[in-house]
Protein backbone atom coordinates (compact mmCIF):
# COMPACT_ATOMS: atom_id res chain seq x y z
CA UNK A 1 0.00 0.00 0.00
CA UNK A 2 1.33 3.18 -1.06
CA UNK A 3 1.50 5.91 1.71
CA UNK A 4 2.30 9.73 1.43
CA UNK A 5 3.03 11.21 5.00
CA UNK A 6 3.37 15.19 5.01
CA UNK A 7 5.50 17.67 8.07
CA UNK A 8 6.54 20.63 8.60
CA UNK A 9 3.37 22.68 8.92
CA UNK A 10 2.95 24.84 10.48
CA UNK A 11 2.60 29.10 12.01
CA UNK A 12 4.94 31.73 10.46
CA UNK A 13 5.11 34.92 9.79
CA UNK A 14 4.55 36.73 6.87
CA UNK A 15 8.40 36.72 5.15
CA UNK A 16 9.29 33.95 6.84
CA UNK A 17 10.49 30.45 5.82
CA UNK A 18 9.08 27.09 6.47
CA UNK A 19 10.57 23.59 4.82
CA UNK A 20 7.58 20.50 4.07
CA UNK A 21 9.10 17.02 3.80
CA UNK A 22 6.84 14.46 2.99
CA UNK A 23 7.92 10.64 3.04
CA UNK A 24 6.69 7.91 0.66
CA UNK A 25 5.90 4.25 1.65
CA UNK A 26 5.41 1.21 -0.32
CA UNK A 27 6.61 1.59 -3.55
CA UNK A 28 10.38 3.16 -4.32
CA UNK A 29 9.84 7.17 -5.68
CA UNK A 30 12.83 7.27 -8.18
CA UNK A 31 10.59 6.54 -11.33
CA UNK A 32 7.81 9.07 -10.61
CA UNK A 33 7.18 12.57 -10.68
CA UNK A 34 6.39 14.31 -7.48
CA UNK A 35 4.39 17.08 -6.79
CA UNK A 36 2.81 19.57 -4.16
CA UNK A 37 -0.63 20.81 -4.07
CA UNK A 38 -2.28 23.40 -2.21
CA UNK A 39 -5.92 24.34 -0.71
CA UNK A 40 -6.98 27.32 0.94
CA UNK A 41 -10.18 27.58 2.69
CA UNK A 42 -13.37 27.80 0.00
CA UNK A 43 -11.01 27.67 -2.87
CA UNK A 44 -10.18 24.55 -5.18
CA UNK A 45 -6.84 22.79 -5.09
CA UNK A 46 -4.06 24.26 -6.96
CA UNK A 47 -0.50 22.52 -8.77
CA UNK A 48 2.10 23.87 -6.37
CA UNK A 49 5.38 22.38 -7.83
CA UNK A 50 6.18 19.06 -9.42
CA UNK A 51 9.18 17.48 -9.82
CA UNK A 52 10.13 14.99 -12.13
CA UNK A 53 12.26 11.64 -12.41
CA UNK A 54 14.80 13.64 -13.85
CA UNK A 55 14.54 16.11 -11.29
CA UNK A 56 13.36 18.40 -13.65
CA UNK A 57 10.55 21.13 -12.09
CA UNK A 58 7.82 23.04 -12.67
CA UNK A 59 6.25 26.17 -10.53
CA UNK A 60 2.88 27.48 -9.75
CA UNK A 61 2.58 31.28 -11.37
CA UNK A 62 1.89 32.31 -7.17
CA UNK A 63 5.21 30.58 -6.25
CA UNK A 64 7.89 30.40 -8.68
CA UNK A 65 10.81 31.82 -7.12
CA UNK A 66 9.89 31.56 -3.51
CA UNK A 67 9.15 28.06 -3.54
CA UNK A 68 11.59 24.56 -4.32
CA UNK A 69 10.83 21.74 -4.71
CA UNK A 70 13.15 19.21 -4.31
CA UNK A 71 13.47 14.90 -4.21
CA UNK A 72 15.81 12.51 -1.89
CA UNK A 73 15.45 9.29 -4.14
CA UNK A 74 17.23 7.28 -1.52
CA UNK A 75 14.94 8.68 1.46
CA UNK A 76 11.81 8.32 -0.20
CA UNK A 77 11.55 11.78 0.51
CA UNK A 78 10.48 14.99 -1.38
CA UNK A 79 10.59 18.80 -0.18
CA UNK A 80 9.01 21.68 -0.30
CA UNK A 81 11.32 24.53 0.69
CA UNK A 82 8.84 27.95 0.86
CA UNK A 83 10.20 31.22 1.66
CA UNK A 84 8.99 34.81 1.55
CA UNK A 85 5.58 33.52 2.25
CA UNK A 86 2.97 35.53 2.45
CA UNK A 87 -0.19 35.45 3.95
CA UNK A 88 -2.05 33.78 0.78
CA UNK A 89 0.01 30.92 1.07
CA UNK A 90 -2.19 29.91 3.71
CA UNK A 91 -3.05 26.25 3.20
CA UNK A 92 -3.51 22.85 3.68
CA UNK A 93 -0.62 21.65 1.67
CA UNK A 94 -0.11 18.05 0.29
CA UNK A 95 2.29 15.92 -1.54
CA UNK A 96 0.91 13.46 -4.40
CA UNK A 97 1.91 11.41 -7.08
CA UNK A 98 0.26 12.38 -9.87
CA UNK A 99 0.66 8.64 -11.75
CA UNK A 100 -0.64 6.62 -9.21
CA UNK A 101 -3.55 9.50 -8.07
CA UNK A 102 -2.26 9.20 -4.49
CA UNK A 103 -1.63 11.72 -1.41
CA UNK A 104 -0.84 12.30 1.68
CA UNK A 105 -3.42 13.51 4.42
CA UNK A 106 -2.15 17.17 4.51
CA UNK A 107 -0.25 19.60 6.66
CA UNK A 108 -1.88 22.81 7.66
CA UNK A 109 0.61 26.18 6.74
CA UNK A 110 -0.73 29.72 8.48
CA UNK A 111 1.00 32.60 7.47
CA UNK A 112 0.12 35.51 9.90
CA UNK A 113 1.65 38.29 12.26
Amino acid sequence: QVQLVESGGGLVQPGGSLRLSCVVSGIPIDIWALAWARQAPGKQRDMVAIINSDSSTSYGPSVRGRFTISRDDAKNMVYLQMSNLKREDTAIYSCNIPSLNTWGQGTQVTVSS
